[in-house]
């Protein structure tokens, strides 16, 4: 029996209408930071922008940004910024010789065979804890090419330690107004070797720029101890790249639970002077993060301190 071709050309459009839904991700951001964060979203070359490129984020604040299919980008979270009343210049404190430190999560959605790609990066620097985590049914599904290695990568991952206090002293960086003298405490950002220094064999590149002559360093693994999910060199692919099945969201806190506590005043800490950490020491806190709550505000926990070491343990035990 012939059917009509209006009736056809309907059916198509309908499907058509939901495609992009199936093949796009929508990303959850949640600041349970105890200080306003900015948001910053940079779209790969040749990928369709999102909606947006940055906003403000309050303390217990979420907001959800949908990319289109196929989108490549980074994302992170700025802090102690601020729009000059003369000028209208906005300007944020970790900007360092026009870079900014910052920890970043970047995303490849529906790469190859049909995968999502994600990591959370130090290889440009840190500047607050993060916890990106997958949510929905793919993110326990094989994928579909049949990879039950890609499958068993879809899982969280991040940075969920304070590294600014214990930072090492040629990679801290200090709020404009903080004298020569400062402390480790005062620090509100670390940069990468590669922004500190500039030579080849921190940046991967000359010489340095196959995975054969590029090795970790000191200043990595001072990252990699810390954050061992996250990548801290270029070349450090094989624990630090996360796949999913396309067709999931994801959850991004900055300041996950296990980090955050509510400083007096609402302020950052760093920009009150409040020491949140020393040379040895990172703050953490009462309660963990579950993969299933890190979308939602988390009311903030009480502050304890723990050696380096045991909030490293901590941190891991979370994202497993």
């Amino acid at each position: 029996m012939a059917r009509c071709p209006t009736h056809v050309a309907l059916r198509l459009l309908a499907l058509l209408f939901l495609l992009p839904a199936a093949w796009s991700a929508t990303f959850t951001m949640t600041n349970n930071c105890g200080y306003t964060v900015w948001p910053g979203l940079l779209s790969g070359a040749g990928t369709a922008p999102l909606s947006t490129t940055g906003f403000a984020l309050a303390h217990g604040a979420s907001a959800t940004v949908d990319a289109p299919a196929s989108w490549s980008g980074r994302m992170w979270a700025r802090t102690l910024c601020a729009e000059d009343a003369t000028t209208g210049k906005f300007t944020c404190a970790t900007v360092q010789r026009r870079r900014r430190p910052a920890t970043l999560v970047e995303f490849t959605l529906d790469g190859s065979g049909g995968m999502d790609f994600f990591d959370v990066s130090l290889v440009d620097g840190y500047n607050l804890p993060m916890l990106v985590v997958p949510q929905g049914g793919g993110a326990a599904v094989a994928s579909s090419n049949g990879s039950s290695a890609a499958a068993g990568k879809c899982m969280a991952t991040g940075c969920l330690v304070d590294l600014n206090g214990a930072c090492p002293a040629d990679l801290r960086v200090m709020p404009t107004s903080t004298g020569a003298g400062a402390t480790a405490a005062g620090a509100v950002a670390c940069r990468s070797a590669c922004e500190a220094f500039g030579s080849p064999q921190y940046c991967c590149s000359g010489a340095y720029g196959n995975p054969n002559t590029c090795r970790p360093s000191t200043y990595s693994q001072f990252f990699k101890n810390a954050c061992p999910r996250a990548y801290s060199y270029a070349y450090d692919d094989s624990t630090s790249t996360f796949t999913c099945a396309t067709g999931i969201n994801y959850a991004i806190t900055f300041c996950p639970s296990t980090t955050s506590g509510k400083f007096s005043g609402g302020e950052n800490p760093q920009a009150a002077g409040v020491p949140t950490t020393n040379d040895t020491m990172v703050v953490l806190g009462a309660e963990q993060i579950s993969a299933t709550s890190a979308a939602a505000p988390i009311a903030a926990p009480q502050l304890t301190l723990l050696p380096l070491a045991a909030a490293v343990a901590v941190a891991a035990l979370v994202l497993i």
